[in-house]
């Protein structure tokens, strides 16, 4: 059976450093951060008091009044960036065959919002006393499902969930079912809202967020020697993915092509990753081989770089590896240091920020590095692109998410040619 290709033909994203896709790329070539103190909910008493916030958003813009309390925040960001993405596609979806457009939309958690305040209003002497809409806005997949309700898509429809590497895996998933002629179109993404008092305390608990509260926008801060943690963040990203044959019969822009997932797990540790980047090295590895690519081919890594210790210096440590001399000639930027870690948005955000740079061949810096980390030895020969934007050719890009429970994603586009 002969594969058919994938191709990217839309994008939408909602971020802590805007509420589209120009908005958050301008910011990202400028190395903003759009990281600051919290504003919903009161943070004073929580060792961390800072998170990238999407700022300015109004769901009445995409619900209303009835219908927006019936749907937790992170679904509401979900549709933000699918409306921007459906119609930056161009798609008519009068035309379409609506039983072959999928939607996969993916979450690390779902509605923990709705879940914390549910189960905080819970009496036992009372009794039970839960809102219907209680389940069905929490749930982790309940994203993909309003979103095919809306639009009437009946193909392949379900959300992945596997922490950070939620949206990476279901864009993977995508790609496999386009390629294999399950549908035409599949509407990939992810999206988080996490910043509450159960995602900050919870994640504080495990002390895995940076407690830089006197200078929230420098907090995240991979690969420098003092960076302290990860930055929590909220947003989504979506991408129209698309069979090539399909897209060019409707005449469709073409961002990029996709080429290659792979998936792996670490086995090691429900939290930290393994320190010599073993899942890392076997999922850039993968990948590879399901693009049919060799290393040589990459230009850009968006790399996890959650700004955590041991994660950053693992993943520095496997590029080296699987790359070899050619690891030297890349370019590797973590934009996590400006949007803060969106959790299972993370890697469609990223995804499309990969697609920017192959389009426009220019790398997003990361930022807020002043100091080098000699004692844990990260091989500053490496081109981390630290704080300012760099322009090259980028012909492919890689894209990596890493997520609690060893779960890991890579993800390659490249440069569209007939």
């Amino acid at each position: 059976m002969e594969l058919k290709r994938v191709v990217v033909t839309g994008l939408g994203a909602i971020t802590p450093l805007g509420l589209n896709v120009d908005e958050t790329w301008k910011a990202l070539l400028e190395g903003k951060s759009g990281c600051g103190p919290i504003t919903l909910f009161d943070a004073s008493k929580f060792k961390t008091q800072f998170a990238g916030e999407v700022k300015g958003f109004d769901p009445l813009n995409y619900f209303d009044k009835k219908e927006v309390r019936k749907v937790d925040r992170y679904c509401q960001l979900a549709f933000a960036a699918v409306a921007e993405a459906i119609q930056d596609s161009g798609l008519n979806l009068e035309n379409e065959d609506k039983n072959r457009i999928g939607v996969i939309y993916s979450s690390g958690i779902g509605g923990i919002k709705t879940f914390q305040e549910e189960c905080a209003g819970y009496d036992p002497e009372v009794g039970p006393k839960f809102n219907p809409f209680f389940i069905p806005k929490m749930i982790a997949d309940i994203s993909a499902g309003q979103i095919s309700i809306h639009y009437g898509f009946h193909g392949p429809n379900y959300g992945t969930v596997s922490a950070c590497a939620s949206s990476t895996h279901g864009m993977i998933d995508a790609f496999n079912l386009l390629r294999l002629g399950k549908a035409n179109i599949i509407v990939a993404g992810g999206a988080e809202a996490a910043v509450c008092e159960a995602g900050i305390g919870g994640f504080n608990a495990m002390k895995a967020l940076s407690t830089r509260n006197d200078e929230p926008e420098r907090a995240s801060r991979p690969f420098s020697g003092s960076r302290d943690g990860f930055v929590l963040g909220e947003g989504s990203g979506c991408l129209i993915l698309e069979e090539l044959e399909h897209a060019k019969a409707r005449g469709a822009k073409i961002y990029a092509e996709v080429v290659g997932g792979g998936m792996s797990a670490d086995a090691y540790h429900l939290t930290a990753t393994h320190p010599e980047g073993l899942g890392a090295k076997l999922v850039m590895n993968a990948a590879l081989e399901d693009a049919n690519m060799k290393p040589e081919d990459i230009d850009y890594i968006n790399v996890h770089g959650t700004s955590t210790p041991v994660g950053d210096l693992s993943e520095a440590k496997a590029i080296k590896e699987v790359f070899g001399d050619w690891a030297y000639k890349l370019n590797i930027s973590s934009t996590k240091s400006m949007t803060g870690h969106l959790l299972g948005a993370a890697g469609a955000v990223e995804a499309l920020i990969c697609v920017k740079s192959v389009v426009e061949d220019i790398v997003p810096p990361t930022i807020n590095h002043d100091e080098d980390d000699k004692d844990e030895n990260i091989d500053y020969n490496l081109n981390f692109t630290f704080n300012k934007a760099q322009k090259r050719t980028v012909r492919a890009a890689l894209s990596n998410t890493f997520g609690f429970g060893g779960h890991n994603g890579s993800i390659i586009v490249k440069k569209f040619t007939e």
